[in-house]
């Protein structure tokens, strides 16, 4: 039976490869940090490089503080608990730990988990019946998703970031879309509404509005539940999350986060919030009641992590400078770069293959990113991710920002001001001759000659252009002569974008 199912999988492996939507592991041969060394990389292989691309938003993952006192908690605490936390799986850390978050994010009560995947999989299914109503946003997290679909109430999902009472055709699906407000008007008369949203949208580094989400759920009496996986412990004046960088603490009724990010990056999750629901999900939350608790070592080195955010800010002040500095020097470069003030910053490529190829280059320029491709982003979405630390110094995102700055070409218009960027790196595409886009953008094409009577000059003869459907480039310059760089490519699906060869 084995050998159908195998053939089976070979060819979709095959299909994702020639699809470029493949995902390779590269090993590292070093603990995590801003500078890492490459076990396997192609040209970078045992090269140390420059890391943009992990969830380390503090630095903390290797921080000596942390290691000292995971290690004090392995020593004290043992290595594993070999139960689950109503078994015998509760050490008095344990409940320090649950105390401590909930101080730090100003709430009742929490709980914990092995994972924050856990935590979404396990709030929704005991909280909500099949007379109730969950609301969510189109480009939650897969947890959130996964969650949702363990619990039986009724699903509305409305359009990403959209507060509004309507209902039209999404532009990019041809799909219906409705705002939040309109699917809390929708879902009005279920027992109980809940609307649940990441605090920080993780592809495209964009920040939930959570004070309006917060001021619909009153109006309409809805529960709010917040993934803030990628904002606990430095979004917000004192890093306590979305909810306090949108002004909301204490409205929001269930907080989710993971410890595996900026908290140290090992791993571990937690659902914080209103006491009575973190009791009862004591009771009922099924990744709580069957799987291991989290270990010592890990509740040791998050307890440090949470007191080392209580002392000081200035690991969160040095990524929010970092962060400024690589967006605007990247803005500055002219690339297509998300707009925001997260330290998750989207380099936009569109192409799958120009995406990880991309990655692939700046590994051996000694950047370590990696390109994100369907099915984690959209089709004709594909991007760099570029996440800054605090581990970075402003040296080394100034290298990242110039190591990337050649692989494209800046052109300037004498008339605006503006700085149009060009990438270089696309590896296919269609080649089209620059001298023959006028200066309205469009592309023609030479398809034959005629010969025409000039008055002073006699019989001449004159090239008959064709426009060349859904070709546009969006480039300006003043004169109607386009810059002199050869020949380039333009990509068919977004074709406002042009590639040098």
């Amino acid at each position: 039976m084995y050998g159908k199912l195998k053939g089976e999988l070979e060819a979709k492996l095959a299909q994702i490869r020639t699809e470029g939507l493949y995902k390779g592991e590269r090993v590292i041969a070093t603990p995590q940090g801003a500078l890492i060394r490459t076990a396997q990389g192609g040209a970078a292989e045992g090269k140390e490089v420059l890391n943009f691309c992990a969830n380390n938003y503090l630095g903390l993952a290797n921080d000596s503080r942390i290691r000292k006192a995971a290690e004090k908690a392995l020593s004290d605490w043992g290595y594993g608990m070999a139960s689950v936390r109503f078994i015998c799986g509760t050490q008095d850390p344990h409940k320090r730990l649950e105390k401590a978050i909930s101080d730090f994010l100003g709430t009742e009560d929490t709980i914990l988990f092995s994972s924050c995947f856990d935590a979404n999989g396990g709030v929704f299914e005991p909280l909500l019946d099949e007379d109730c109503a969950i609301i969510t946003d189109s480009l939650n997290h897969a947890s959130i998703i996964d969650g949702i679909r363990l619990c039986k109430a009724t699903r509305w999902i409305y359009k990403h970031g959209d507060m509004r009472d309507v209902e039209e055709t999404d532009p990019d699906t041809g799909k219906p879309a409705k705002g939040l407000e309109r699917c809390l008007k929708e879902a009005a008369s279920k027992r109980l509404v809940m609307v649940a949203t990441d605090g920080v949208f993780s592809m495209d580094g964009d920040i939930v509005k959570l004070k309006e989400i917060c001021d619909l759920a009153d109006k309409y009496g809805a529960l709010v539940m917040v993934d803030d996986s990628h904002a606990t412990g430095f979004m917000g004046k004192t890093g306590r999350g979305t909810h306090e960088h949108c002004g909301v603490m204490g409205r929001v009724d269930i907080i989710t986060t993971t410890f595996g990010k900026a908290l140290g990056g090992a791993s571990g999750g937690c659902v914080s919030g209103r006491k009575e629901i973190v009791e009862y999900l004591r009771q009922k939350a099924r990744p709580y009641l069957f799987s291991n608790t989290v270990p010592p070592a890990i509740v040791g080195g998050t307890l440090e992590c949470l007191k080392m955010l209580t002392e000081s800010t200035a690991l969160r002040d040095k990524l929010e400078a970092n962060t400024k500095r690589f967006r605007e020097g990247m803005t500055k470069a002219g690339f297509d770069i998300r707009p925001g003030v997260h330290p998750i910053c989207p380099v936009m490529l569109y192409d799958e293959k120009t995406a990880m190829r991309m990655a692939d280059a700046l590994l051996s320029e000694g950047i370590y990113v990696i390109g994100f491709t369907f099915p984690v982003v959209p089709r004709g979405k594909a991007r760099i991710r570029v996440q800054i630390s605090a581990g970075h110094s402003p040296e080394q995102v100034d290298k990242a920002i110039a190591a990337l700055a050649p692989f494209g070409l800046t052109l300037d218009d004498p008339e605006t001001g503006e700085t149009h960027f060009v990438p270089t790196a696309r590896p296919d595409g269609i080649r089209v001759d620059l001298s023959l886009v006028g200066g309205d953008g469009v592309h023609r094409r030479e398809i034959g000659t005629i010969t025409v009577e000039d008055p002073d000059l006699g019989p001449i003869e004159e090239a008959v252009m064709e426009v060349v459907p859904g070709f546009h480039v969006d480039l300006l310059w003043s004169d109607g002569t386009p810059p002199d760089f050869g020949a380039a490519r333009i990509e068919p699906q977004t074709p406002s974008r042009v590639f040098a060869t």
